[in-house]
């Protein structure tokens, strides 16, 4: 027998609806600003990208009340570095937007294609990449993430490459750890739970407070791409230990 809601279970539910409405209406005036802006400078059309994140930030903190909080904010580095960031739910690839410093990242290049929003993604200055190439894609990462680096943008990977349930993780890419060590910056971890809140494929659940942890940077040069990737991964994944609900 189904499950009764609660009049606050139902109230809830709208204000999520509101909420994708908001996204909807907001991402597709977002990208077509930056398509039609194409040709200012990236450091503008981040700024708008900004202004949306944290658009949605607060529209979450409004309607759904889901707040935030950052814990380590020390441990950025003052130059360009490289963003390990857990990836969990659909809360994170929008809200480090509006967090973290200028940045652009890696993505599939199919995403690119897509009319309208991958169009404005692309004005971001994606790292594009063919994730079927192997080899290929981490040369993809390492060429164009130096350029980036150079400019002064940061650049964030979610290095188990998808979304994972709590609890759960799997081996890191070398792509970000290759990059880092070409480029001679840092890579700074970055645990963060809002799988407390929303599912890994899904609308938030409930509302509650999210944390961002950033951890001490770590220096690729002492040691090799994959030696550098465990010490993330140990770092993240022991903070996800400790701030998850699950």
């Amino acid at each position: 027998m189904k499950e009764r809601r609660s009049p606050g279970q139902i109230f809830f539910t709208l204000r999520v609806y509101l909420l994708v409405a908001y996204f909807a209406i907001t991402i597709v005036l977002l990208s077509t600003c930056l398509i039609l802006f194409w040709p200012l400078p990236h450091r503008f059309r981040f700024f708008l990208a900004r202004t949306w994140s944290r658009g949605m930030l607060w529209a979450g903190r409004f309607l759904c009340g889901i707040d935030w909080v950052i814990e380590g904010r020390e441990n950025l580095p003052p130059g360009p570095s490289i963003l390990y960031i857990k990836h969990s739910s659909v809360f994170e690839p929008y809200a480090q937007v509006g967090i973290f410093p200028r940045q652009t990242w890696v993505v599939k290049r199919e995403l690119l294609f897509t009319p309208v929003l991958g169009w404005g993604m692309a004005t971001l200055r994606c790292i594009a990449i063919d994730r079927a190439a192997g080899g290929k894609a981490v040369k993809q990462v390492v060429r164009q993430g130096k350029r980036r680096l150079a400019e002064g943008i940061w650049v964030t990977i979610f290095p188990e490459g998808t979304r994972m349930e709590p609890g759960e993780t799997r081996r890191y890419g070398v792509s970000g750890a290759a990059l880092a060590r070409e480029a001679g910056c840092l890579i700074v971890p970055v645990a963060q739970n809002a799988s407390n809140l929303f599912p890994r494929s899904g609308l938030p659940k409930r509302s509650g407070r999210i944390r961002f942890c950033i951890g001490p940077p770590i220096d690729p040069s002492a040691q090799d791409p994959k030696e550098t990737n465990q010490i993330a991964q140990d770092w993240i994944e022991s903070k996800m230990t400790e701030i998850s609900d699950r």
